[in-house]
């Protein structure tokens, strides 16, 4: 399945990572962090094991949203790009497709507090704007999931839903859920909103990250 992403010369060189299109041989690495439940009790799906997680990973769908993130030649996380169309009228419905992205992320808990969550989305959000021409990138989560929706305040996104007891969680409890997005002329005129590139210590992993 092709992908916009494929336009891309990866792999893609942050100060400290490498970001590159995710394959089915890489079910097990990314397996290892997302099974633990610190980081899959936010995730959208959570396969018991790794069979089922694989099935579900080596989707062609998937993978052809699905970058990885790796530091030193280990995957520490992955991150989700879904391209999709913003709300048009229907006289301009044509100028409205595929102008955005949401986006998700998740990183190996041990990884976490070193501000790779950071590199990593910003890294990717440049890629959003700079080489793929999109206008508009948004990310939502739990709003219990507080280490996802800081990353994305300090990423300088803009809070634009908050949603109450709108979400479904596994557990069978409606929760809370958060909206965030960022335009294009916001990122490349520095959104006041960025902050440090630390992570907090919580376990991130955005709720859009299927």
């Amino acid at each position: 399945m092709t992908s916009r992403l494929d336009a891309i010369m990866w792999p893609v060189r942050t100060p400290r990572l490498v970001l590159r299109p995710a394959a089915a041989a890489d079910a097990e690495s990314v397996w290892q962090y997302r099974r633990l439940e610190e980081v899959s009790r936010w995730l959208t799906a959570a396969p018991e094991d790794l069979d089922g997680f694989r099935r579900h990973f080596e989707d062609p769908a998937r993978l052809a949203k699905t970058l990885l993130v790796e530091h030193d030649g280990t995957v520490i996380g992955d991150l989700m790009v879904a391209f999709e169309d913003a709300w048009a009228q229907a006289e301009v419905a044509e100028q409205a497709a595929g102008v955005q992205a949401e986006l998700g992320w998740c990183l190996a808990p041990g990884r976490q507090g070193r501000g790779y969550a950071f590199e990593a989305v910003d890294a990717l959000i440049g890629i959003c704007f700079e080489s793929l021409g999109l206008r508009r990138v948004l990310a939502s989560c739990f709003a219990d999931n507080e280490a996802s929706w800081r990353l994305m305040e300090r990423l300088g996104m803009r809070r634009e839903l908050y949603a109450v007891r709108d979400s479904l969680h596994r557990s069978g409890e409606w929760l809370d859920g958060m909206g965030y997005a960022l335009l294009a002329e916001e990122w490349r005129g520095g959104s006041p909103a960025r902050g440090a590139d630390t992570d907090a210590q919580a376990s991130i992993a955005s709720a859009s990250t299927s």
